[in-house]
């Protein structure tokens, strides 16, 4: 009997040995065949997360961020205790012990399997376990990528420590509503740092994993709160939080950003803009998408924020200006159903999922509810509703016709129910009283169809200061001051005469003002002063300042277009200017960041200058990878400057004109500013600058600066017609550089333009190009600076024609000096009367005619 017992045991024994053997060699058979050729856990070593890119003011500002995945990676010894216990409550409790792999949580989470006939099946994943599934895994519940997991996390925990471990975890995870990481997720849900999270507020986010794209703060309330409060009774089981603080936590409401208990970071960020989009052009173009959206660049912008905010002030106001005066009611266009208008809430929330613009400051969307005999009520986003009623009343509507079915243009608006009907969303501002700013009553405002850009820039370094490439950029993203190929008119005229002036011209050369007769392979082209009138021989600095179109033709005739095209090409205007004798007009199309860098040589001297949106560009390791400002600073390295010396910069710059040219220029459009077409600027600084005005008056321009300010501006509609035949460039885009220039010479200041060595004064008479004694005063005498060696023959001087040598008779030869006016021959055979002083027409900023 003993030895039938023992001999059972016996075999049982032998079967349990036999079946452990064979199952030990089935498994480690398995973990062999599963562990070839999985992906090397090694590389987590040099774990690079994609994380924020963000854009700062030069103060250090926070202006805008960009991410493809919202995480901000934060180091595990600056991750707070009351996190990591949170999430190791939540996610993994034994982590600090288990060697990769928790056997007692997979044996349960088996049993509770079996137990509930897969009914009721939980994970038994470690925190190394997801690590590895997040990193090198895919997500797709199977035995392979278990027993891939169970093979990487042992290896993990063999290459790292669990702090390592840890911060891979906290960095990584997706937590919902885009967000990446412990440190992004405390943002989006609290708007707070880690270190402001109270237990509750950890808890919260440690119960995100389970199930983020389902535990939404909002519409799955109850069910976060449930996983929420499971958590902090883990904390306080755990030992990391005391019974009494789980008792009062647990209690407490679930609050977010979400549901409106906080305002959203993104709220207390300025609204995103032309300026910092360019940056993202740019800068994702040079440094690629995936380093630009997950490389947690430090970038400092170049931009001066209360310039920025008034480039954008000034071109809206002189946009709104133009379209209000064309007296046309396009509204929004967006409507909400009359079923929602009836319960405030429902109102508010579908103004809400309206598509209009919310970055026009002082601007607020609102939706017509009731429109009565002669006044309309509105309801405003974001403005309580008060007993009376907010109200557009009749007297704002009389400015506009609304245009009906048929695209004809209806009566002028008497009544506000002659624009208005109720659903419509449109867009309104206070009006205030311009002394205490007490309000008036609310006005109707709409986006208008012209746009157009507006830029500024140091003349020294190519900083950037301000951009405004539209009216709004939530309405239109399309940056105007960067993307729009535009004609600039007469502001191409400089580069015509600086190749002049480069090329044994001088500001008294006389030019030939007479008409024009082209043969192309398009017909006869017959070119005209805007004035429709033509002066006669006239001095080059007449030419410019009155932007005299007959005159700049002639000139590049003489010289050639090859050599204009090769100056504004020198100049970046232009990657290939085409040489026909229009584009020395402006016909080409161009931007206007191109057209104000090149006006910047002017203004410095003649020295290249690129324009740049960005002073430095650092890694998420501090590391600078760009920086623009490459000039040398020569005694820095002294341990004491001398008294009263500042320090010495070599500029180390590219001179693409000659400095005196470059003077020259400057003087002969300080004049275009005094007497000419860009008269209409009026600033306490010294200004040199020139209008455009294109044919037709399709786009509009002025690029104006001071010794060390330039800024630039066009008008048009994106589709090119006409503005009418009262639009000039000095008409609509001067007062936009006035309002901009008040306040960037109120900061920065401004001085006479610098005159350089290599010259000397002549003074002469403007309208005649006669030279005139030295101590010659009145309104026609101008000071000139010529260049050392050349000594003009005062006698005979050079006459420009441009289309071949005639007989040019000069004002003072004619006897211009007396009487009326002489009759004389021109270079055209025609007869002329010469008046006693030039007769200049009426003042006009040229155009392609």
């Amino acid at each position: 009997m003993l030895r039938s017992v023992l001999s059972f045991f016996g075999a049982i024994f032998s079967w349990f040995v036999t079946a452990s053997f064979f199952i030990a060699l089935t498994l480690g058979a398995i973990f062999w065949i599963y562990s070839r050729d999985l992906p090397s856990h090694e590389t987590l070593a040099q774990y690079t997360p994609k994380t924020i890119s963000r854009i700062y003011s030069g103060e250090g500002r926070l202006i805008d961020e960009f991410a493809e995945e919202r995480r901000l990676f934060v180091p595990i010894e600056e991750i707070p205790d009351l996190v990591k216990h949170a999430f190791i409550s939540a996610e993994d409790k034994n982590f600090y012990s288990h060697p990769g792999y928790d056997v007692r949580g997979i044996v349960g989470a088996a049993w509770q399997a079996v137990a509930s006939r897969g009914s009721s099946v939980r994970g038994a994943s470690t925190i190394t376990q997801q690590v590895m599934k997040n990193f090198l895994l895919s997500s797709d519940r199977s035995v392979e990528r278990k027993v891939k997991e169970l093979i990487l996390a042992s290896r993990l925990e063999r290459t790292l420590d669990k702090d390592q471990i840890l911060e891979l975890y906290l960095n990584e995870i997706f937590l919902g509503q885009n967000s990446f990481g412990v440190a992004a997720a405390a943002q989006t849900y609290f708007n707070k740092s880690l270190t402001e999270l109270a237990p509750h507020e950890a808890a919260m986010l440690a119960a995100m994993p389970q199930a983020p794209g389902r535990y939404h703060p909002v519409t799955a309330k109850e069910r976060v709160t449930e996983r929420r409060n499971y958590v902090l009774r883990e904390m306080w089981q755990n030992g990391y939080i005391d019974e009494a603080t789980y008792q009062s936590e647990a209690k407490l409401p679930l609050k977010s950003v979400q549901n409106g208990d906080y305002p959203a970071f993104r709220q207390q960020l300025p609204p995103r803009d032309y300026f910092t989009d360019e940056i993202r052009r740019q800068l994702s173009a040079q440094f690629g998408n995936e380093e630009f959206f997950g490389g947690g660049l430090t970038i400092r912008a170049t931009v001066d924020p209360d310039l920025q905010s008034a480039a954008a002030d000034a071109l809206r106001e002189a946009l709104e200006q133009y379209d209000r005066g064309t007296g046309v009611w396009r509204g929004t266009r967006e409507t909400i159903p009359a079923d929602q208008l009836t319960d405030e809430a429902a109102w508010r929330g579908a103004l809400w999922q309206a598509k209009v613009p919310r970055d026009i400051p002082g601007w607020h969307p609102a939706v017509v509810l009731e429109v009565g005999a002669s006044d309309a009520r509105i309801g405003i986003e974001g403005i309580e509703e008060d007993a009376d009623g907010h109200w557009i009343p009749a007297a704002d509507v009389q400015w506009a016709r609304k245009r009906g079915p048929d695209g004809r243009l209806g009566p002028r608006a008497k009544v506000a129910g002659d624009l208005l009907t109720v659903g419509d969303v449109v867009l309104v501002r206070a009006m205030t009283q311009d002394g205490d700013g007490s309000f008036i009553r609310w006005t109707l405002r709409q986006v208008p169809e012209i746009q157009g850009g507006f830029m500024a820039m140091d003349v020294n370094t190519g900083r950037v200061l301000s951009m405004q490439g539209g009216f709004s950029y939530q309405s239109s993203v399309f940056n105007r001051a960067t993307q729009a190929q535009r004609q600039p008119g007469s502001s191409f005229k400089p580069f015509v005469y600086a190749a002049a002036l480069d090329n044994n011209y001088t500001p008294a050369t006389i030019v030939v003002d007479e008409p024009i007769s082209i043969n192309t392979p398009f017909g006869l082209w017959e070119p005209k002063n805007s004035s429709g009138k033509h002066y006669g021989p006239t001095p080059l600095r007449t030419g410019i300042e009155m932007s005299r179109n007959l005159m700049t033709i002639r000139i590049a005739q003489d010289i050639g277009m090859e050599r204009v095209a090769e100056y504004a090409e020198r100049f970046g205007v232009y990657d290939d200017l085409k040489p026909f004798l229009a584009n020395a007009l402006g016909a080409q199309e161009t931007t206007l960041f191109k057209m104000v860098a090149a006006y910047a040589m002017f203004a410095n001297g003649g020295e290249r200058v690129e324009p740049t949106l960005v002073d430095r560009v650092q890694d998420r390791r501090g590391r600078t990878i760009y920086r623009h400002d490459q000039r040398v600073c020569e005694t820095c390295g002294q341990q004491a400057l001398p008294a009263g010396q500042g320090p010495v910069i070599d500029t180390n710059r590219e001179r693409v004109m000659d400095a005196v040219t470059a003077y020259q220029l400057t003087s002969m459009l300080e004049g275009a500013v005094e007497r000419g077409s860009g008269s209409g600027v009026d600033l306490p600084v010294p200004i040199a600058g020139k209008t455009g005005t294109t044919n037709d008056a399709k786009d509009v321009w002025f690029i104006g600066y001071s010794s060390n300010i330039v800024a630039g501006c066009y008008l048009g509609y994106d589709q090119p017609r006409s503005l009418g035949e009262n639009a000039y460039g000095g008409t609509l885009c001067v007062p936009v550089f006035n309002a901009f220039m008040r306040k960037a010479v109120a900061e920065f200041g401004g001085t006479e333009f610098a005159v350089p060595p290599g010259g000397y004064w002549v003074k002469i008479d403007r309208s005649t190009g006669q030279r005139l004694s030295d101590d010659a005063t009145g309104p026609n005498v101008v000071a000139e600076y010529f260049r050392d060696g050349t000594d003009p023959d005062w006698g005979s001087p050079l006459i420009v024609s441009g289309f071949g040598d005639g007989e040019v008779v000069l004002p003072w030869q004619a006897g211009a000096g007396s009487g009326s006016g002489t009759s004389i021959t021109t270079s055209t055979g025609e007869r002329r009367v010469i008046p006693r002083q030039t007769d200049f027409g009426t003042m006009s900023s040229g155009g392609l005619y």
